[in-house]
């Protein structure tokens, strides 16, 4: 009799121990988020504001109790936006068991990752990856995006040229990328579909070449009243350098690869007049300018291209596991395209294909060394 209940006493105590140790799992678990793109390199402008706005939006949510009752936490990953470490850091946040990724931000690198998060079943949420192939192919369900995709945008950008501008000879380059070429494309099917204008160059540039001299000649040459580029600023700013040194006035415009900060410190005063599309300014809307001002009292500097985008990102996915109380795929999935979230870029939710629905580009002109919107 003793021996049995000194057995029982012992089932008992190791019953409460087991009982008491997954109720300390439970309240130490955190949900994992990985933050994916281009920390580094002539690109990382355009990453490093996501890091930012993640965490102060997270820094926030943990300080309100977490998702759920449980807190955030970020794992952050450097791609350089180059599509093959990508997927090396595609497959280091797997392996990290992350619940979601915010990025990537260029989408040649989402493109080449996605199909890892896919197989993993893991949501991921870019504020800046545009080409229209993520989202209209259907392959790939568990991506969403807080901007429009590039057929949009070279729309506006081709209407702009034609409409606006009243412009009729167009060269138009891209970087050869899946995000430039695909923007270069459209806008070139969106131009010779108007009868109103002719394409009379449509050509690759290799990036990072020291020398553009070859193309702005050929631009030169063909007579062109407009240059549409595709691509990223780097490239930009040294073909637009070098056409304003060869005294052309042909207008530049180009995609939101090129409305950054990034591109007007490099071109210098060459950049003053380059037009280009990007997110609509939303910086009117009361938690954009609450956002704004929490990263300039954090950073002491004003945030740089997709903060908001990424702000919204953050917020968005945070909401959805809230609502889905899960961060489960399917629920968080369902959650993103039944429940607005109030975010910096208004009330969004996303559409079947993962698009946010109201997100939208606007025309941006470079005006004493800043861009303005156009109205």
């Amino acid at each position: 009799m003793k021996s049995t209940f000194i057995i029982k006493y012992l089932i008992g105590m190791l019953l409460s121990l087991m009982f008491i140790t997954t109720l300390t799992a439970q309240a130490t678990d955190t949900i994992k988020i990985g933050i994916a793109g281009a920390h580094s390199g002539d690109l990382a402008s355009y990453g490093q504001p996501t890091v930012k706005a993640a965490q102060l939006v997270i820094k926030n949510i943990n300080a309100a109790g977490g998702v759920a009752g449980r807190k955030v936490e970020l794992i952050i990953e450097d791609d350089a936006c180059k599509p093959e470490m990508a997927t090396n850091v595609a497959t280091k946040l797997v392996s990290a068991k992350v619940d979601a990724v915010i990025g990537h931000i260029c989408s040649g690198a989402t493109k080449a990752a996605l199909r890892t998060y896919k197989d993993a079943g893991i949501i991921v949420i870019s504020p800046s990856a545009t080409s229209p192939e993520l989202t209209f192919s259907g392959q790939y369900p568990n991506f969403f995006r807080t901007i429009a995709p590039d057929s949009a945008q070279a729309k506006l950008v081709a209407d702009f040229t034609l409409q606006t501008l009243k412009l009729s000879k167009i060269v138009i380059i891209h970087d050869k990328g899946d995000y430039g070429k695909g923007f270069a494309e459209y806008a070139k099917k969106f131009i010779e579909g108007s009868g109103k204008a002719q394409v009379v160059l449509y050509e690759g540039v290799t990036p990072g070449a020291v020398d553009y001299s070859a193309i702005v000649q050929k631009i030169k040459y063909a007579g062109a009243d407009a240059v549409i580029y595709g691509g990223y600023h780097p490239e930009a700013a040294s073909i637009v350098q070098q056409m304003r040194k060869k005294g052309m006035k042909t207008a530049f415009i180009s995609d939101d690869g090129v409305k950054d900060q990034t591109f007007i410190k490099v071109a210098s005063s060459y950049a003053e007049g380059v037009y280009a599309s990007g997110p609509k300014d939303t910086t009117k809307n009361p938690l954009a300018i609450a956002a704004i001002a929490e990263h300039r009292k954090t950073y002491g500097a004003e945030p740089g291209a997709f903060y908001l985008n990424a702000y919204a990102a953050t917020q968005a996915l945070l909401h959805a596991m809230n609502k889905a109380k899960s961060t489960e795929h399917n629920a968080v999935a369902k959650a993103l395209r039944t429940y607005q979230a109030d975010t910096p870029l208004g009330k969004i939710r996303f559409n079947k294909d993962g698009d946010a629905i109201g997100a939208g580009f606007s025309m941006y002109q470079v005006q004493k060394g800043v861009y303005v919107e156009i109205k």
